[in-house]
C-alpha cells in the first residue's frame, strides 16, 4: 500500500471560534455539514452519508481550538493517518480560519481538497458565512 500524504487546507470563515467549535465538535453540529447524520457513542463517532457508515475515534480535543479524528479503518490497519479541524484566530486581525489537515494518495490529493472544499463550503452556508 501507497504512503498517504499529510496536507493542510486554510478556510476563512467568518464566524465566532465558539460558535464554531460547536460544528467540529459535536455530532449535532458535525451532522449539518459534516455528513448526512453522526453519532457518537463515547470516543467512537459514526458518520453516515447516503446509507452508508463510516467509524472515527476522537484521538483528542481541545475545547474552542480543535478536534482530531482516526478512520477506524484505519486504526484496525494500525495506520497512524487522521484529520485534524482547527480552529485559528489572528492576534492582530482577530480573523478566523479553520485549518484542516488530512492525509490522501499522492494521486487523490486535489480530490482530497476539493472535497473538503465542498464540505468548508456547506459548512459556511449554515453558518451564513459565504
Amino acid at each position: 500500500m501507497d504512503d498517504k500524504i499529510k496536507f493542510e487546507i486554510e478556510f476563512p470563515i467568518h464566524a465566532s471560534p465558539q460558535l464554531l467549535y460547536q460544528y467540529i465538535s459535536t455530532p449535532s453540529g458535525l451532522s449539518e455539514w459534516f455528513s448526512d447524520n453522526v453519532n457518537s457513542r463515547g470516543e467512537v463517532f459514526t458518520f453516515i452519508w447516503d446509507g452508508s457508515e463510516e467509524k472515527a475515534k476522537l484521538l483528542s480535543k481541545k475545547n474552542g481550538e480543535r478536534v482530531k479524528f482516526r478512520w477506524l479503518a484505519d486504526e484496525d490497519e494500525e495506520l497512524s493517518y487522521y484529520f485534524e479541524i482547527r480552529i485559528q484566530v489572528d492576534e492582530i486581525t482577530k480573523d478566523v480560519s479553520l485549518m484542516v489537515t488530512d492525509f490522501a494518495e499522492e494521486d487523490e490529493i486535489d480530490e482530497a481538497k476539493m472535497l473538503w472544499d465542498n464540505q468548508i463550503s456547506d459548512l459556511k452556508q449554515v453558518l451564513g458565512s459565504a
